[in-house]
């Protein structure tokens, strides 16, 4: 590196080494190495969405984004900050759901065929909602009070 340049000061724009070949607009880079900009050439920053030479938009960016955008909206955390409940609480509300859904799947998959099936499943939908009850009463109970 020393002998490519003597008291050169580096701007953060350019590239530290000179290549040999020239760069064409629509370079790409060997895989694994350096992303770079298809409409300029200029390596992108770390981290950057946007080319900060010409303002082109990072293509591996926004493929990523555009087939992890769903994925986002079922992240623990971010339903946890959307709803605004404790880690817990949380849990407990998801375990209410799934409580409720089996409750309403019970009568789906079992028949009924006389009045004491029919009572059967009724008492394990009644078992079922009263689970999910208790598990929203817990995630009430373990909420964080804002103060």
């Amino acid at each position: 590196m020393a002998d490519v340049a003597d008291n050169v000061e580096q701007e953060f724009w350019r590239p530290p080494v000179v290549t040999a070949a020239p760069v064409t607009p629509m370079a790409k880079a060997p895989s694994g190495l350096v992303d770079v900009c298809d409409g300029c050439g200029s390596e992108f920053m770390v981290g950057a969405r946007f080319c900060h030479i010409c303002g082109t938009t990072r293509a591996s960016q926004a493929d990523s984004s555009s087939v992890h955008h769903w994925a986002r909206h079922l992240e623990f955390q971010s339903i946890k900050d959307r709803i605004g409940l404790s880690t817990g609480s949380l849990i407990v509300f998801i375990i209410g759901i799934g409580c409720v859904l089996f409750a309403i799947a019970v009568g789906f998959y079992f028949t009924a065929q006389t009045v004491l099936d029919w009572q059967a499943v009724q008492i394990w939908r009644i078992q079922w909602l009263l689970a999910a009850v208790a598990a929203f009463i817990a995630g009430i109970l373990l909420k964080k009070s804002s103060k």
